[in-house]
C-alpha cells in the first residue's frame, strides 16, 4: 500500500509539503508542487479521505439511515434518489447507512455516520421509538432530522405527512362514491405509517356511522405479493364488499391480480385505491386512484432543516388525493 511517505521520498520533499500540496490551503512553489503531483501519479497514491475529514472536522457529506427491509420497492427507491439529488444540489455527498433489523442496529447506523463526521444526518426509522429518537437528538450536536415520524419535543427536527388524515381524505372520497363496504389491506404490523393509515380507515368509517367489520380487514407486508395474498384471503372469506383500499400502491396492484383471477373487473365490479402515488400506478390499467405522498418535498425540507438552519421554518407537507380510473361509483355489493 502506497503511503504519503512514499510520495514524499520520490518527490524529495517532506510529508508536510505533500500534505500542503494536497490541501491547497498553504502556498507551495510551482516547481515543488509539480514534483509532488508527478510522484502521486507515478505511485498511484490515494489520500486517506477519512483521516483528512477527521483532521479538518468537515466532510461535505449528509448521512441517511434506513433499514434494508425498506429498500425493496419503488417508494423507497424514490426516497433515496431524492436524498441523493438534493444532497448534490447543496454540494454534499450522500452516505447511506443500513439500520438493519432492530432499534439497536438503527442506533449503530447513526453512530457510524457520526463517527464519519457527516455534517448532518437524516433518519428514516422503523424500529426506534419517538422517545428514543428524542433522546438521540438531545445528546448529539450534529444536526439530525427524522423523516416520516412526528416528534412532539423536536418539531423543528422532523418532517412527516399526517398519514391518518390522508387516509381519512381517501375514505371520504370512497364514501362519497357510495361505498360503505370498504375492505382494507393494512401494512406490516408495528409499522407507524401502517398503523396511522389503519387508524384513519377505522375513524372515517365511524365518522360515517359505520362500525368497522373485522372480516374486511386483512394485513399485508407492503409488497405486491403480500397484497395478492391478502386479496385472495379477502375473497375467500365470501363477505360482501364493493371497494378495496390498500395501505400502499404495491399491495393494491397485488389485490388487483387476485380480483382478476376471481373474474372480477376493475372498477366495474370492485373499486380499488392505494397510497403513495408510485409511478407504476399511473400506467396500470385502470390507472390507480391513490394518495400522493410528497417525498420529494419531504426530503428537500429535511436537508434544508439540517444544512440551512437559518432558513424559515417549513410547514408539514400534506398528502393529496389523486383521482384516477380505478374507483367508480358504487352499484352493488359483491
Amino acid at each position: 500500500m502506497v503511503t504519503i511517505l512514499d510520495v514524499a521520498r520520490l518527490a524529495g520533499v517532506s510529508k508536510a509539503t505533500v500534505s500542503r500540496t494536497l490541501n491547497g490551503k498553504v502556498f507551495v512553489r510551482e516547481e515543488v508542487k509539480a514534483r509532488v503531483l508527478q510522484a502521486i501519479a507515478e505511485t498511484g497514491y490515494r489520500p486517506n479521505q477519512l483521516a483528512r475529514n477527521l483532521a479538518n472536522n468537515k466532510t461535505n457529506s449528509v448521512g441517511l439511515v434506513i433499514t434494508n427491509g425498506l429498500y425493496n420497492g419503488p417508494f423507497f427507491s424514490s426516497m433515496i434518489y431524492h436524498a441523493a439529488t438534493h444532497s448534490e444540489r447543496h454540494g454534499r455527498q450522500l452516505v447511506l447507512a443500513d439500520g438493519k433489523h432492530s432499534a439497536r442496529e438503527e442506533r449503530e447506523a447513526i453512530d457510524l455516520l457520526l463517527s464519519l463526521r457527516c455534517e448532518a444526518i437524516m433518519i428514516y426509522p422503523k424500529y426506534l421509538t419517538v422517545a428514543e429518537l428524542d433522546e438521540i437528538i438531545e445528546h448529539n450536536k450534529t444536526p439530525l432530522v427524522v423523516i416520516n415520524r412526528e416528534l412532539e419535543r423536536h418539531r423543528s427536527q422532523c418532517v412527516f405527512v399526517d398519514h391518518q388524515q390522508s387516509c381519512e381524505t381517501m375514505m371520504a372520497h370512497l364514501l362519497e362514491q357510495g361505498h360503505t363496504r370498504i375492505a382494507f389491506v393494512a401494512g406490516a404490523e408495528a409499522s407507524p405509517t401502517g398503523e396511522r393509515r389503519l387508524a384513519g380507515y377505522q375513524q372515517a368509517l365511524r365518522n360515517a356511522g359505520i362500525e368497522p367489520d373485522p372480516q374486511l380487514l386483512v394485513r399485508g407486508s407492503w409488497s405486491t405479493d403480500s397484497g395478492y395474498q391478502a386479496g385472495r384471503e379477502l375473497l375467500a372469506r365470501k363477505v360482501p364488499f364493493t371497494c378495496v383500499l390498500a395501505a400502499n400502491d404495491d399491495m393494491a396492484i397485488g389485490v388487483a391480480k387476485a380480483c382478476y383471477e376471481a373474474g372480477l373487473r376493475l372498477p366495474q365490479d370492485i373499486s380499488l385505491a392505494g397510497f403513495d402515488d408510485a409511478d407504476i400506478g399511473k400506467y396500470y390499467h385502470p390507472a390507480l386512484t391513490t394518495i400522493h405522498v410528497p417525498m420529494d418535498e419531504m426530503i428537500r425540507n429535511a436537508i434544508e432543516m439540517v444544512l440551512l438552519p437559518e432558513a424559515s421554518p417549513v410547514s408539514a407537507p400534506r398528502g393529496e388525493l389523486v383521482r384516477r380510473e380505478s374507483v367508480a361509483a358504487c352499484k352493488n355489493a359483491h
